[in-house]
């Protein structure tokens, strides 16, 4: 067996490591979502922590391990007798990306369940997890439906399997915690909400903290068992002091004066819903009872603010997440001291060195503070200011203009990939998935997932007098099963192909552009589609942001969009056909659709409208479904966005008919043009 890294040897990461002992001292926190990029140690800590957690007696033999104290009376495996319970380590079970729904939940096995009438039910990781810690390294990728049932599961403490009118229901009490990387896509905000708590990371740009953390990962890799031995004391300290917290729990008291500061706090951030006061009351009750504090004070008050509020007040993917610490502030001064007069600055948690088990001394960034990760992996900040090297907007042409702020995104009609795909889970084109509305049934070529009852039932029929039938059951054998054909909706490759030329740079047109863009990104981001985006100027193209489910990193992209110099629409469409053919071999279900953003000029080089012609019709030839937003004005208007949108293969629409409330029939006009392509 591996020797975990010890929790007390991390260097730094102070609110990482307090919010999740804040959950392992109260696990009805809610969990907690730790946000940052690579490298940053959220694996190793989660993986830690599951050490320290205290031992759990358990009925023996009781795959849902049930508490031989109060056992579980709707358990599976129940009913339990007064047998002694065994004791054992907390478990850490991680639930991989590709998990499917049976694996996560349980599975039941119908073909019983309809000629026994027998509940047989194999447990999934939400009855492995019961009494420990579930761990979702990479949540913003696990599929919607799955973080749906893991997320119900959590806040009521249990799961529900229920296939064709066959029921089973075990507890599922469990540590939640989740780990993702921004730059990788976001969750929506209806699930950030349902994760208790949230911690930024990021590297530590001190020197001698880096030294410091290479020398023990080094020191470590070369012996884990020794490393682990240096660090013994610090973890019985720690593994102590949470046990104490837990203990000490129940008696600490809730003051109105400290009620009032919660609601007072929620209500001027404006967070949706009553879950973010209770989460923060638990937050707080749990801060006093880790400082070994019998009374919630202030200072617990702002520290749980810091940590529960920052992911509930997002409304759109491209906000950064944090909390205006001085409006903070303000409002725990005017919602006035606890009324049980307490008025000691008690430090809370305190850091207690690399063994201290974590701070809570560095709260999340402000608004002001924070600066978007870069989508190239550089995580170093760009100089923006103007006369400095990578100010946008500046090269040694003389002929780009400064960026245009982009003006106010809008809902957009729906543009769709024709035909019926197979992609990843979404909300754009028609496909086939395992969840929608049922079309029709075919014999399972795995394990059953999705049961169509008639068609099993109009299988079975004819065979039951062959089969010997005697009694009212329905006699039926593997064969005669079949699986539901469903249809719902995928996420597709929406990729952006946006005309950054002079013949764009108006600033009040190059505005309107890069509202609508931003706009149709916002659309991709709620559709759940992975997003590119390739620019062309100049003399160019250039891919500004490769495929990724980042969406706010492709709106800091196009923010910083210069403008000016020739048209090379030419190289646009290569550059988007190389994009498209790489993705191709990466993900050859996710279909994708091409989105030029150009007023369909052509200039530079001999021939640049035939040029662009050829280019236009090597998409067609492969099938991509596309739509040019056609951006020329003026009243004499040439119409050259028209005939590009021809040569694709696709439909043209101008910016005022992309708006939700414009005119009817967009995604008719698409799909039509992409079969008629």
């Amino acid at each position: 067996m591996n020797t975990p890294y010890p929790f007390t040897a991390i260097v730094g990461q102070d609110d990482l490591r307090l919010g999740l002992l804040l959950n392992a001292v109260s696990p009805a926190v809610g969990g907690v979502l730790v946000r940052g990029e690579k490298g940053t140690a959220k694996s190793t800590a989660v993986r830690a922590l599951a050490a320290l957690m205290p031992e759990v007696s358990v009925v023996p033999g009781c795959r849902f391990s049930c508490d031989p104290a109060s056992p579980d009376p709707a358990c599976p495996d129940g009913p339990h007798g007064e047998a002694a319970g065994v004791s054992r380590a907390a478990r850490t079970v991680e639930l991989p990306v590709g998990a499917s729904e049976d694996r996560l939940v349980g599975a039941l096995d119908i073909e019983r369940a309809l000629s026994e009438g027998v509940k047989a039910f194999e447990p999934g990781l939400l009855a492995d997890a019961h009494r420990g810690i579930l761990y979702v390294d990479e949540v913003n990728l696990l599929h919607d439906h799955l973080v749906d049932l893991l997320l119900d599961a959590a806040a009521m403490g249990a799961s529900y399997v229920e296939r064709e009118g066959v029921s089973v229901r075990h507890a599922a009490r469990f540590l939640l915690v989740g780990t993702m990387n921004p730059e990788e896509g976001e969750l929506r905000p209806q699930l950030l909400d349902r994760f208790g708590l949230t911690v930024e990371v990021s590297a530590s740009r001190d020197t001698d903290e880096r030294v410091e953390v290479v020398r023990r990962r080094l020191a470590y890799d070369d012996d884990p068992a020794g490393f682990a031995a240096r660090w013994a004391g610090e973890e019985t300290a720690l593994r102590e002091r949470i046990a104490s917290a837990r203990a000490l729990l129940p008696r600490v008291v809730l003051g109105d004066g400290v009620l009032r500061q919660i609601a007072a706090t929620c209500a001027a951030f404006e967070v949706d819903g009553m879950r973010a006061d209770i989460v923060m009351a638990r937050t707080a009750t749990a801060l006093a009872a880790w400082a070994g504090r019998e009374e919630v004070t202030a200072d617990d008050v702002r520290q749980a603010a810091l940590l529960a509020l920052p992911h509930r007040r997002r409304r759109n993917p491209f906000d950064a997440p944090g909390l205006d610490e001085d409006k903070l502030d303000q409002t725990l001064d005017e919602a006035g001291p606890p009324e049980n007069g307490d008025d000691d600055p008690d430090p809370g948690p305190d850091g207690g060195g690399d063994g201290g088990g974590g701070g809570g001394g560095v709260p999340p960034q402000a608004d002001g503070d924070r600066t978007p990760p870069r989508a190239d992996g550089d995580d170093t900040p760009s100089q923006t200011p103007e006369g400095t090297p990578d100010a946008p907007g500046r090269s040694s042409s003389g002929a780009e203009q400064q960026p245009v702020a982009a003006a106010e995104p809008f809902r957009t009609k729906m543009l769709s990939v024709p035909g019926l795909g197979e992609g990843a889970a979404g909300r754009r084109s028609r496909a086939r998935t395992e969840h929608g509305r049922t079309t029709g049934a075919h014999r399972p070529q795995g394990a059953l997932t999705k049961l169509h009852l008639a068609a099993t039932v109009q299988a079975a029929a004819p065979h039951q007098r062959a089969r010997g039938r005697a009694g009212r059951g329905l006699v039926v054998r593997r064969d005669d099963l079949r699986q539901a054909t469903r249809e719902g909706r995928e996420g597709n490759l929406v990729l952006f192909v946006v005309d950054a030329s002079g013949s764009m740079a108006a600033r009040q047109r190059m505005s309107a552009v890069k509202g609508a863009v931003l706009s149709l990104l916002l659309d991709a981001y709620q559709r759940r589609d992975k997003v590119g985006l390739v620019t062309f100027r100049g003399k160019e193209a250039e891919v500004a942001l490769p495929p990724t489910s980042s969406v706010d990193a492709a709106a800091a992209r196009l923010e910083s969009l210069p403008t000016g110099g020739r048209t090379p629409l030419a190289a646009g469409l290569l550059k988007a056909h190389d994009v498209l053919r790489v993705e191709r071999l990466r993900d050859p279900s996710r279909r994708p659709l091409l989105v030029v953003v150009t007023d369909g000029r052509a200039t530079g080089g001999p021939e640049p409208v035939a040029l662009a012609g050829r280019a236009a019709r090597l998409h067609r030839a492969e099938g991509a479904a596309s739509v040019v937003v056609d951006c020329e004005s003026g009243y004499v208007r040439l119409g050259l966005a028209g005939e590009l949108a021809r040569e694709l293969g696709g439909t043209a629409v101008t910016l005022d008919e992309l708006r939700a409330d414009s005119i009817a029939g967009l995604v008719k006009d698409v799909t039509a043009a992409g079969r008629a392509a």
